[in-house]
């Protein structure tokens, strides 16, 4: 009978364990979802109506660490692009892949005369954008091309060339307004 019991104990503890396991690896997977919602996902976490310890964004995953510390991973639209762009007058900070629950620009809540083209000279945005609480102006792009983006406020402005290749930094932040 101790024998039964002893066996019954230790298969229970290797279907747990196997199940933990295996719970573990679909968790760390990366998660398939649709565009706009991963679109909507992002900039809840940009202006913290989503919390987590820390959400970043690469050129093909948006990585979230929530508050019980979990990783999750989501893979990004196959044939749009996220940028993040902080421009500045006197402060900025390095930043290649940017920080959604970390990252602050120095230029809060203001608005911004933005104009991006391509190499072509088409014109792919021409609008007036408000940056975000932390700084930012997020922006989905066409992947694997090159732009020219321009911004202005208050008669500064600052140009930039920036791609949105595999390999692309998500986070610009080296747009002073002179």
């Amino acid at each position: 009978m101790r024998n039964k019991i002893l066996v019954v104990t230790g298969l229970v503890v290797i279907v747990f364990g196997m199940y933990m396991v295996i719970g573990n690896f679909d968790r760390n997977a990366p998660k398939e979802i649709d565009a706009q919602s991963i679109k909507q996902m992002v900039h809840d976490y940009s202006t913290d109506i989503l919390e987590a310890q820390s959400a970043s964004i690469t050129s093909k995953q948006l990585i979230v660490t929530d508050i019980d510390e979990k990783k999750l991973t989501y893979d990004l639209p196959d044939n749009e692009f996220f940028l993040s762009i902080a421009p500045f007058v006197d402060q900025t900070h390095p930043c290649a892949t940017h920080s959604l629950t970390g990252c602050q620009g120095e230029m809060v809540e203001q608005e911004f005369s933005v104009s991006i083209n391509d190499m072509e000279g088409n014109v792919i945005l021409e609008d007036t954008l408000k940056s975000q609480s932390n700084g930012f102006i997020d922006l989905w792009l066409p992947r694997d091309t090159t732009y020219n983006i321009k911004i202005e406020q208050g008669g500064k402005q600052a140009e930039s060339k920036v791609s949105t290749f595999e390999s692309d930094d998500t986070c610009l932040t080296t747009m002073q307004l002179i």
